[in-house]
């Protein structure tokens, strides 16, 4: 007689990476992923999650084999929504399926502005996809820029934050977080360069992230500090999760991102959800994140890769109490403007639909 099993009118098969919930791989990317696909259940889509074991975003022959078992499970014209991790360099197996299916592509950072071949097989992905989802304004515009995708074809859709109470902070200011794996991209070695330049001055700094990523990078960063003394002062701590992370938020003053590249930067809408000032380089799509105020943004702005610029900000934020007043009054005004994750889930599917009914 056939199947006579009836398909929800809105089902969507999402591959991620595997390892998505792992507490030690921790990242923007797997936050994202998770809370979009449990929101994307609570506003009623039936989502076959499927994590995906690779070596992405350089995939070797048996992780592209796994992918393309995935892929070819998924029922004719059935929505596939593929994180960029994995699908933005898997083009001979999704352009293919793009043909049979509605290929849907969620891009936390484009693999293709530091690597022409990575940038050959992710315009091959993106061009053949029915939707591609950013999640931030600077994406959406280096997609357009790196690729001269259809504007109709690319929406954007920006993490949420869970909202959180404000933290106390202290007079001084001295309380500083840094919550980044500690990986060359994330700018930890202009950040002790700029503390040593301001080890005049009363503070201490907690840095919360991996310690396992790039091991050579964080070994210079420990004789770095031993150098310059500060290793009492620069405490490396590891990734932090749930209410250790949420301690860690609430027992600070600032937090400091140092990045050379960012998307956008949910550690500083995190930040905010605690009212918790800024100081971060203008990268990416960090200054989308900061937001504004009123009365001005909720932190302070510096080039990427300047330590000197670095040192500046810090020094004005330590030295001068009017500021430091300014900054917080600003962040808990933008607190209140923080969207939750459920509009991101609400956005998502809004477009998904769209798809799905095109």
């Amino acid at each position: 007689m056939g199947d006579l099993r009836v398909r929800p009118l809105r089902e969507v098969h999402a591959v991620v990476p595997a390892g998505i919930d792992d507490p030690d791989l921790v990242s923007g990317g797997n936050a994202y992923d998770r809370h979009l696909l449990d929101g994307l259940r609570k506003t009623g889509w039936a989502v076959d999650e499927h994590p995906v074991a690779g070596t992405w975003p350089h995939p070797d022959a048996g992780s592209l084999e796994r992918l393309a078992a995935v892929v070819a499970d998924v029922p004719p014209h059935g929505l596939l929504l593929v994180d960029g991790l994995v699908g933005c360099c898997a083009a001979d197996v999704l352009v293919p399926a793009a043909a049979r299916l509605r290929l849907v592509v969620l891009v936390h950072l484009p693999l293709g502005l530091a690597d022409p071949a990575a940038a050959r097989q992710e315009r091959r992905v993106l061009n053949a996809a029915s939707l591609v989802v950013a999640t931030s304004d600077w994406t959406r515009r280096a997609l357009f820029d790196a690729y001269a995708l259809d504007p109709d074809t690319v929406q954007v859709a920006r993490p949420g934050v869970g909202r959180a109470s404000p933290a106390l902070g202290t007079p001084e200011g001295g309380r500083l977080l840094c919550v980044a794996a500690v990986t060359a991209h994330k700018g930890h070695a202009d950040l002790v360069a700029a503390l040593a330049l301001v080890a005049d001055l009363s503070w201490s700094c907690t840095v919360a992230g991996s310690l396992d990523r790039e091991p050579d990078v964080v070994a210079g960063l420990r004789r770095e500090l031993s150098r310059s003394g500060l290793e009492e002062r620069v405490h490396l701590v590891g990734p932090l999760h749930g209410a250790d992370l949420e301690r860690a938020y609430a027992g600070s003053d600032l937090l400091v991102l140092p990045s050379h590249v960012e998307t956008y930067g949910m550690v500083v809408t995190e930040a905010l959800a605690h009212a918790l000032p800024v100081v971060a380089t203008a990268v990416g799509g960090v200054s989308e994140a900061l937001g504004d105020t009123d009365d001005g943004p909720p932190g302070l702005l510096v080039p990427a890769g300047c330590p000197e610029a670095l040192t500046d900000a810090l020094r004005s934020w330590l030295g001068d109490g009017g500021l430091r007043g300014r900054l917080r009054r600003r962040a808990a005004r933008r607190r209140l403007d923080l969207a939750p994750w459920s509009r991101t889930a609400e956005q998502v599917s809004a477009a998904l639909a769209g798809v799905r009914d095109a």
